[in-house]
C-alpha cells in the first residue's frame, strides 16, 4: 500500500510541475498601441518596417481587433501602409473593415 501511495503522490508531483511549466511559458500580452511605435515610420511612409517592429506586431497580434475597433487606432492598423508591413512581417494580414 506504501509503494501505491508513493506512486500517486509522484504522478500528482509531476503533473503539478508540467502544468506550473506551462503556466510560465505562456505569457500574457499586454495591448498596448503604443508597443507598435517603432513602426511609425513604415506605417506613415514607404520604408520597409524594421526588425524591432516585426517584432512588436507579432507580439501585439492578439490585439489587432482590439485595435480596429477603436476609431482613434482604425485608420491607422487598416491603412494600406499598415498592411504592407503586415505583409512584410508576414505574421498577419488586416482585413479591411466594412
Amino acid at each position: 500500500m506504501k509503494a501505491s501511495s508513493c506512486t500517486t503522490v509522484c504522478a500528482v508531483l509531476v503533473l503539478v510541475l508540467l502544468t506550473a511549466e506551462a503556466v510560465q511559458v505562456s505569457v500574457a500580452v499586454t495591448c498596448n498601441p503604443v508597443e507598435l511605435s517603432s513602426c511609425v515610420n513604415a506605417i506613415t511612409s514607404s520604408a520597409p518596417p524594421s526588425q524591432l517592429c516585426c517584432s512588436k506586431v507579432n507580439e501585439q497580434k492578439p490585439c489587432l481587433c482590439q485595435y480596429l475597433k477603436n476609431p482613434s487606432l482604425r485608420q491607422f492598423v487598416s491603412s494600406p501602409n499598415a498592411r504592407r508591413v503586415a505583409s512584410t512581417c508576414g505574421r498577419y494580414r488586416v482585413r479591411k473593415s466594412t
